[in-house]
């Protein structure tokens, strides 16, 4: 049966990429962060991954600054604790790009760019305002105080409105790109079919405008804003991906002329479970999206 989602699931660039893919943006928000002085003189070259991992997905944005360092920066509107692990897998993949196979094999030492890790979060759900994810919090049976043999540590933190204001002030672009993310929110509850919200997605560019909010960059790039803005979120993936579990179970059991049609859509349902919890969704996300409790979800 053809996937009904797969005509959705193409990678749509965000905001936040399209915004931040820009040298000039890139070097003024390593500075905000870093509190560097680094100018135009100054290189940076953007080493965004695409289709790292399966569904498209890929880091957010990464560059390098200077031949200096590797940044690696993600936006999150939900909270995920895997962040660590994806992003070391975006690592290496970036210098597996970044480095000639042979002169792995070189007897004379290699020299490459030390990364460096941030997360900016903007959902709805609680957050610090500014905490540190770290990769050995996802290890199994470290003990306390033990010094892991493999170590990753991302800086995260919160930009909704109200939130690091220091950093703000730093960084216009940043700052205004939350003043974006707030503008097209609040336009956003009372509009959901897809013209309404084409609709208030354009009011809310409109506003952002007139207010000198990205006004440049907007005017620029509405059009490909407007795409990111309607493009699938990965919780209306969910959705559909589990009513299509549901739906090829109870057709499986129709074709095969089986009674027991609601235990094969059960079934299907736990495959959707498992596919969700190896692509990395937290608990939370996995049991309102499958209806499977906590301990169900556990045991996959």
């Amino acid at each position: 049966m053809k996937k009904r989602f797969s005509k959705y699931i193409q990678y749509k660039d965000s905001v936040f990429y399209l915004l931040f893919s820009d040298q000039d943006k890139l070097r003024n928000l390593y500075n905000a962060l870093t509190n560097s002085s680094y100018n135009k003189k100054t290189p940076v070259t953007i080493t965004t991954l695409k289709n790292v991992l399966s569904m498209g997905l890929r880091n957010d944005i990464s560059f390098t600054i200077g031949e200096k360092n590797i940044v690696f920066v993600e936006h999150q509107s939900t909270i995920n604790p895997q962040i660590p692990i994806r992003l070391l897998l975006y690592v290496a993949a970036t210098y597996e790009k970044m480095i000639p196979r042979k002169e792995l094999y070189s007897t004379r030492e290699l020299k490459i760019p030390s990364p460096e890790f941030y997360l900016f979060y903007n959902g709805l759900s609680s957050f610090p305002e500014k905490t540190t994810l770290r990769l050995s919090h996802c290890f199994k049976e470290i003990k306390e105080k033990e010094k892991p043999c493999l170590e990753l540590e991302v800086k995260a933190y919160n930009i909704n409105v109200g939130y690091n204001k220091v950093l703000m002030e730093k960084s216009r672009d940043l700052r205004e790109y939350v003043q974006f993310v707030e503008a097209v929110r609040k336009k956003q509850p009372s509009f959901n079919e897809k013209e309404d919200r084409e609709e208030a997605f354009r009011l809310a560019i409109k506003e952002c405008i007139e207010h000198n909010i990205l006004r440049e960059f907007l005017e620029k790039h509405e059009e490909e804003v407007m795409s990111s803005l309607l493009s699938i979120t990965m919780e209306e993936y969910i959705e559909i991906r589990v009513e299509e579990g549901r739906e090829e179970g109870l057709a499986k059991g129709r074709l095969e002329g089986r009674t027991e049609t609601l235990l094969e859509a059960e079934e299907k349902i736990r495959e959707t479970a498992r596919e969700l919890k190896s692509m990395g969704l937290s608990l939370e996300q996995i049991t309102k999206a499958t209806k499977l409790s906590p301990k169900e979800i556990e045991k996959l």
